[in-house]
């Protein structure tokens, strides 16, 4: 049986600011790290560990000094941004701790937004899916409500939708449970854990919850811009 495809490849990752000047400094050290499709992983480490410029990085957002980059067999080091921005918005979707929903959209709303990007003026295709997605996180009969009447972990909800509009590959999710109250981020977790099981969507979640990283089915440890563990759970 073929191995599953990889969605993400890193290898020899450098990272550095102020290059070339006496105040350079190098903030991830040769990273090593693949991320197979239908992977759910957390990505933890104290904090200055790198975590968020790593994450940068994964998400197109940022090029690194030196080393292979690679989104679904895509090498990024010769893209132009308009490339990255394309490719970013195609096979990555990003969910964040501060949801950055916009308050007076609906939900609907929110979520056709990736797609008006991509694609311009709205239209029933475009509706129809955004609508299917938020019954599929449990807000079907919310989708019509402002983001500013939503609960916290209604709105992240939205959120995840949101990511999963363009049918992306990979999701970052950065401390996605962060602001929520325990009740909440179970159920923010569980629901990123049955589209992951579900679709086959690769997540990769930034977290300092030992609790939920603890669930995630791989603990990937950055720690000074280093990978100094990468352990599968058990049982």
């Amino acid at each position: 049986m073929a191995e599953p495809a990889a969605v993400l490849e890193l290898a020899g990752i450098h990272k550095s600011y102020g290059r070339g000047s006496s105040l350079e400094v190098e903030v991830l050290h040769g990273i090593e790290l693949s991320l197979l499709r239908g992977e759910f992983a957390a990505l933890i480490g104290p904090s200055g560990s790198g975590k968020s410029t790593l994450l940068n990085l994964i998400g197109l957002l940022d090029r690194p000094s030196s080393g292979h980059l690679a989104i679904d067999g895509a090498a990024t080091a010769g893209l132009d941004d308009r490339a990255l921005t394309r490719l970013r918005g195609r096979r990555i979707g990003f969910v964040f701790q501060h949801h950055l929903l916009i308050p007076a959209f609906t939900a609907l709303e929110n979520v056709m937004l990736p797609m008006l990007a991509a694609r311009g003026r709205p239209d029933g295709e475009m509706r129809q899916r955004a609508s299917d997605l938020l019954s599929q996180v449990g807000l079907g009969e919310r989708q019509h409500h402002p983001a500013s009447q939503l609960s916290g972990g209604q709105q992240q909800r939205v959120a995840i939708a949101r990511a999963l509009v363009m049918r992306p590959s990979l999701v970052l999710a950065d401390e996605p449970t962060g602001n929520l109250d325990t009740q909440s981020a179970d159920g923010v977790f569980a629901l990123m854990r049955t589209i992951n099981e579900q679709q086959g969507t690769s997540f990769l979640v930034v977290t300092h919850d030992p609790r939920l990283a603890g669930r995630c089915d791989r603990q990937i440890e950055l720690v000074d811009g280093r990978i100094v563990a990468d352990t599968q759970r058990t049982g």
